[in-house]
């Protein structure tokens, strides 16, 4: 039986590992003490099917069915509104076209945030928006790969990477792991990896996202609001757990690293949020940060490295990680143990590292 080493216990990772541990030994190596610490455990957690560039839609479209009812689902109604106010008519026609959201008069967008102000003059809704359960996918993933044989190691940080005869030999501090194969699910740290295992790096990019949590409005049930933004995605806000969360939708270059909230960025989503509102937040409970990693062309990185097959990128994930996880999964499973994949040749292709060969 094959021998899979899986680095990275995000969404990512941990998904590809219970699709792969059916048919091959898999092993999660992870840096964190608990899987999803990163970004993983600090997404919107939205599945929106039609968020994305064609390949990450195609993902979504895939993967619907899984969220939909796997392990009884894990997805509740949410609703999804897009706001835009007067000189912003362009660029909010292009939004609704790209995400398929059907124009609402802004009285009706009052009937589900009333909070909106009266500069609020088009909006869109789209009711096929849904909460993911994303704690519950992981863990339930983790499930998976432990009843199927599969090992998962925390506090497992990777200093070395060789291959010789044909096997990945890994080292994390004192430990030794050895595959014929080596996944790449690390995120942010995936370029970093690659440079440790002497693959040429596809240019992972790190991208700050703040995120700060404010009390409800007053005199307001949030529960059944829509998550709502500002065109071009300049700001989004979001009912959760009885608070209102508020992002400035930020995507700040970093270096990657246990993120955290830029409080000058911070403050200027709000006031862009408070733009549209008839609310003033008065008082910030908390706030945290997550990276985003991107590609250069914004598009996920599923497959085998073009230089050496025995190294397979699971990357680039950006803000789709959790909504495209049952069909990334599936296709990295596919790549790893040789089975012939149910997506369309042309997103395979979309989604291959073939396109960063020079």
């Amino acid at each position: 039986m094959t021998d899979i080493i899986i680095i990275g216990g995000g969404i990512a990772g941990i998904s590809a590992a219970a699709r792969i541990s059916k048919h091959a030994n898999v092993k999660v190596l992870e840096a964190e003490t608990t899987l999803g610490y990163h970004a993983s455990g600090r997404s919107a957690a939205l599945f929106e099917e039609n968020y994305g560039c064609a390949s990450v839609t195609a993902l979504n479209s895939a993967s619907a069915d899984y969220h939909h009812t796997a392990n009884g689902g894990y997805l509740t109604p949410r609703g999804f509104l897009i706001l835009g106010r007067s000189g912003e008519d362009e660029e909010f026609e292009r939004d609704i076209a790209d995400l398929k959201t059907t124009e609402i008069s802004p009285t009706q967008a009052r009937q589900y945030v009333p909070i909106l102000n009266e500069t609020v003059t088009r909006a869109g809704y789209h009711e096929s928006a849904y909460d993911l359960d994303t704690d519950r996918m992981i863990q339930d993933f983790a499930k998976t790969v432990r009843h199927n044989g599969g090992q998962i190691h925390t506090n497992a940080n990777v200093d070395e990477i060789t291959f010789q005869n044909n096997r990945w030999n890994v080292r994390c501090g004192a430990e030794f792991h050895t595959s014929n194969t080596l996944v790449n699910a690390a995120g942010a740290w995936a370029d970093r990896v690659a440079n440790l295992a002497n693959i040429t790096p596809v240019g992972i990019t790190p991208l700050r996202r703040s995120m700060a949590q404010t009390p409800a409005p007053l005199g307001h049930e949030i529960s059944k609001w829509p998550i709502f933004f500002g065109v071009g995605e300049a700001w989004y806000a979001k009912p959760e757990a009885g608070k209102l969360l508020i992002s400035p939708a930020d995507e700040t270059l970093v270096d990657p690293h246990d993120a955290y909230a830029d409080d000058m960025i911070l403050a200027e989503g709000i006031d862009r949020f408070q733009q549209h509102v008839t609310y003033e937040v008065t008082r910030v409970e908390t706030t945290w940060a997550g990276l985003r990693s991107f590609a250069p062309d914004r598009t996920l990185v599923l497959g085998r490295d073009p230089i050496n097959p025995n190294f397979i990128w699971c990357a680039g994930q950006g803000g789709y990680g959790f909504q495209t996880a049952p069909a990334a999964s599936q296709l990295v499973a596919d790549i790893a143990c040789g089975r012939r994949s149910d997506l369309p040749i042309d997103i395979i292709v979309a989604l291959s590292p073939e396109r960063f060969k020079k």
